[in-house]
């Protein structure tokens, strides 16, 4: 069955090798298309022009400093969590020209680098990666000062999102009211079955993709085994209980939100920071692996000559004593006063700044610091022997 465009909000079906028609109209329509990829023992986020491509029957054990990939045995093509890469690289690349100089005689000519490139479609998108897309749309594109890379980059995104069938022990979406299942700001989504994709349209550029591939129409039946998925995750979630579990290790995470901002706010010296301090090596792990976080510094690179020179912006992070660097030195000298500086902001002042946290619960920060600091386990510890 095919059609011009698939109305909004409608549902379909797909079997699972017909998922490569929508890759192809995809790429017919121009974009330059991504997806997860299985690369140096990691899922991450790499061009993908066909199905074989994904990451299919593999899965990830996510624990505090541990992120490891198993095969799975299953033919899932998303049976995995969050992994280290997230769209931020694309739309926010960690290292880009900003401006030109050159010197042509005794004068210099400025220019804001010229910029071409095709359309993104990012495919596989979870609950936590759109809510990400959401706040860096707030940092980027709302208030005054609108980033034009970014911009125009974000314009031309297709996102082909993908409801969670799974969750790693770091994860706690449920927590930060983001998933597992998408809600909104797709183009499509998709909940992947046993030998099928059901696809709910969320864009009309969503269904004129959709429509292009052999779809079939969907029961009620069938939507709602597509919609007991993430509410079967979700049941799961809530019912995690933080802390080790039997063999020593936990078995999930939480995050209590009640009045989570005025308890960082009101113990900024609480000795607390000071023992995550002792652990931390202050290398900015957590923030390069963390969708949201948007620090940025900038540099200029010359030639040997000096005749031309390119302003560089790259990626930052609060933990380096030069992110807070001014003419009397560093603000925030010791690791200590880092760490508090990234979690209350990032649960915190985020709010004051932005209207909401800058929290997804993905939880990339808690495995991928190499000494598997927890920011649950900080802020219950907090949370428990505040004054």
């Amino acid at each position: 069955m095919t059609a011009q465009s698939l109305p909004i909000e409608s549902f379909v079906r797909l079997a699972k090798p017909e998922l490569q028609g929508l890759l192809d109209a995809l790429v017919a329509a121009g974009y330059r298309t991504i997806g997860p990829r299985l690369k140096e023992g990691a899922i991450v986020w790499d061009d993908l022009r066909h199905v074989g491509e994904l990451p299919t029957g593999w899965t990830d054990l996510q624990q505090g400093g541990s992120y490891r990939l198993v095969a799975g045995g299953g033919q899932e093509h998303f049976g995995y969590s969050a992994g280290p890469d997230s769209l931020k690289r694309f739309l926010f690349p960690p290292r880009e020209d900003v401006l030109e100089c050159r010197r042509e005689g005794e004068q210099w000519r400025f220019e804001t680098p010229r910029w071409s490139a095709p359309p993104l479609a990012a495919i596989g998108l979870r609950a936590c990666d759109l809510r990400a897309l959401a706040i860096q749309d707030r940092v980027f594109l709302d208030g005054h000062y609108v980033d034009d890379a970014y911009q125009r980059r974000r314009l031309g995104l297709f996102v082909l999102a993908v409801n969670c069938s799974r969750a790693a022990a770091t994860c706690f979406c449920h927590s930060m009211g983001c998933g597992p299942g998408v809600s909104g700001g797709f183009d499509v989504a998709l909940t992947e079955l046993e030998d099928w994709f059901i696809l709910e349209i969320g864009t009309e550029r969503g269904g004129q993709i959709a429509a292009a591939g052999n779809w079939a129409p969907c029961s009620m039946a069938q939507i709602d085994a597509a919609r007991e998925v993430t509410r079967k995750l979700r049941d799961e979630l809530q019912q995690r209980r933080p802390g080790p579990g039997p063999d020593g290790v936990p078995q999930g995470r939480q995050l209590d939100l009640v009045g989570l901002r005025e308890l960082l706010l009101n113990n900024l010296e609480h000795p607390r920071w000071e023992l995550a301090a002792e652990r931390c090596l202050a290398c900015g792990n957590c923030t390069m692996v963390c969708p949201t976080c948007f620090c940025s510094t900038v540099q200029e690179v010359s030639d040997l000559r000096g005749d031309n020179v390119v302003r560089q912006r790259g990626w930052s992070s609060c933990f380096t004593s030069e992110h807070s660097y001014m003419n009397s030195g560093a603000v925030r000298k010791s690791t200590a006063s880092r760490y508090r500086q990234w979690l209350t902001h990032k649960l915190a002042t985020w709010h004051d700044q932005f209207g909401e946290s800058g929290c997804v619960g993905c939880g990339r920060c808690i495995a991928w610091c190499p000494v598997g600091i927890d920011l649950t386990e900080e802020v219950a510890a907090l949370r428990e022997s505040a004054p």
